[in-house]
């Protein structure tokens, strides 16, 4: 790893070296927090978690070959201090940097290896949608670059520096998601990643919990412009009523300095230029990338007039795919989105405005919108012998429901949601289940399976707002997975929605067994 010698990395994170100082310049060959994967030459960095304690594999770790290991205490590595036979009081015979605390040396070093590749940071947030924009930003800008993603959920104060210590010297982008549920703690990932680009999805409810409101959450979100380096940009979802309020962004550093963001939607509408477009990507252009709709026309993601991204029209085909067309006053072309849902639209227009910034051609940007495969869990359509699935039961919030559910709705045959228990809430949660039935009400879906501590107040919201509505109100996992069999019919088309902790991937997985 390009300049991380135990040396500096003791520097880089406020520890102490102790060990040979021989080797005090060696580089690492990795870095981990998950005993089973050390190797010679990597370094282990000890953690304390709810279960288990990353100090007690020190000794295994070593035997395994690690170079050295970040610690919070020494007395497990003091029991052998002797180097080669010396006495007590000298050199201890392997190597560990010393600190306060793991996880925050863990991103003083992911912020200190960035420093040393130097490649541009494309950072993702927002209430929903990350991964999914995430992927579909990879995606494009992998056609052109070689480029590193966040693995999974590896989104937190811990997993962000964990992907960051992923990157090679040849990879030469990064995309990183970036996860949060209190004030403070983007401002702490910001640090950490000092992007070149920020993206953001949305404000939803999600987290009120801890954040209040969603004014609350938009003034979290936005912590991610604290460490924006100074000529980078800003990308927001322009159809967000919240986001579309911020329309300049100080640079950090940079006394007057501002930023004016580029806008990405359905609904949005703002001219740039083309002929600036072309000399200088997006950079200091207020623009705005959006759709319009005309009747009977086909989906259309475009730069039209004098430069404007937007898909014009915006239709489901029967297979769930949207297949939009881009198009400028001197080219277009057709693109397909292989994920069903108004949403990733979106998140094309997102990534088309991220492949433009860094120089992709649209040829680029269509293949790489169009290479895009479904993460597990996250509107994943599976088609079985008997059903069509629509697995996005990684996560839910309000805004995330009404999204799937609105992807139901376009399915084949009838139409099945199965709807658990949404988390981090905060007092309002009962309201907010309801909110979500009564918007499942209002669309052409047959049968809606509620399940969990809030499936009365979801199916009460369904039923106040489309009798015609089937609604089976189940208490726990446990009785859906036993009923599930006498509940669906094939043909059907199944929404499988609730937050993580509902554990529907198990439903999914019943679903899938059914024969």
């Amino acid at each position: 790893m390009k300049n991380m010698t135990l040396g500096r990395m003791a520097e880089a994170c406020g520890g102490i070296y102790y060990g040979r100082e021989e080797d005090r310049d060696r580089e690492v060959c990795s870095i981990t927090t998950d005993s089973r994967k050390a190797e010679p030459g990597c370094l282990f960095a000890a953690i304390r978690g709810e279960h288990v304690d990353g100090h007690d594999f020190i000794e295994q770790v070593f035997e395994m070959g690690a170079l050295c290991v970040i610690t919070e205490q020494d007395a497990p590595l003091m029991k052998d201090r002797c180097a080669m036979g010396g006495a007590e009081g000298t050199e201890p015979a392997r190597n560990y940097i010393k600190v306060n605390s793991t996880i925050k040396a863990l991103g003083a070093l992911a912020a200190y290896y960035l420093e040393q590749l130097a490649i541009p940071v494309v950072a993702v947030t927002g209430s929903v949608g990350k991964t999914s924009t995430k992927e579909m930003i990879a995606a494009v800008l992998s056609q052109k670059y070689r480029t590193l993603k966040t693995a999974g959920n590896f989104n937190n104060e811990l997993g962000l520096p964990l992907t960051i210590f992923q990157l090679r010297d040849e990879d030469e982008i990064a995309v990183l998601e970036m996860g949060i549920n209190h004030f403070g703690e983007m401002h702490v990932l910001a640090q950490i990643a000092r992007p070149d680009t920020c993206v953001i999805t949305n404000i939803g409810q999600c987290h009120l919990e801890f954040l209040g409101d969603r004014d609350g959450v938009l003034r979290a979100k936005t912590e991610i412009f604290d460490h924006l380096r100074a000529d980078g940009h800003v990308i927001l979802n322009g159809d967000d009523d919240k986001l579309s309020t911020v329309q300049e962004v100080q640079v950090p550093g940079a006394a007057g300095r501002t930023i004016r963001p580029v806008f990405f939607g359905l609904n949005t509408d703002n001219d740039i230029y083309a002929d600036q477009i072309e000399k200088k990507g997006l950079d200091g252009i207020q623009c705005r990338i959006c759709v319009k709709r005309k009747e009977a026309a086909p989906p259309i993601l475009s730069l039209v007039d004098s430069q404007r991204v937007s898909p014009q029209n915006v239709d489901a085909a029967a297979e769930g795919f949207i297949a939009p067309t881009a198009q400028t006053e001197t080219m277009s072309f057709t693109v397909q989105i292989p994920i069903p849902g108004i949403h990733m639209v979106r998140n094309a227009l997102a990534a088309t405005a991220v492949g433009l910034h860094y120089g992709l051609t649209p040829e680029e940007i269509r293949a790489g919108i169009e290479s895009l495969q479904p993460v597990s869990g996250r509107f994943h359509i599976i088609h079985t012998e008997k059903f069509t699935i629509i697995d996005d039961c990684y996560n839910a919030n309000p805004v995330s429901m009404k999204a799937s559910l609105e992807v139901l709705q376009d399915g084949l045959h009838r139409k099945v949601a199965i709807l658990g228990d949404m988390g981090e809430l905060g007092p309002e949660e009962a309201r907010m289940h309801r909110e979500v039935g009564i918007f499942a009400g209002t669309l052409t879906i047959d049968m809606c399976i509620c399940v969990g501590p809030f499936a009365a107040q979801i199916a009460e919201g369904v039923q106040a707002s489309a009798a015609g509505i089937e609604t089976v109100i189940l208490p726990d996992l446990s009785a859906l997975l036993e009923q599930l069999p006498d509940l669906v019919k094939e043909g059907d088309t199944i929404l499988v929605k609730a937050s993580h902790f509902m554990h529907f991937e198990k439903v999914v997985a019943k679903l899938e067994g059914i024969k």
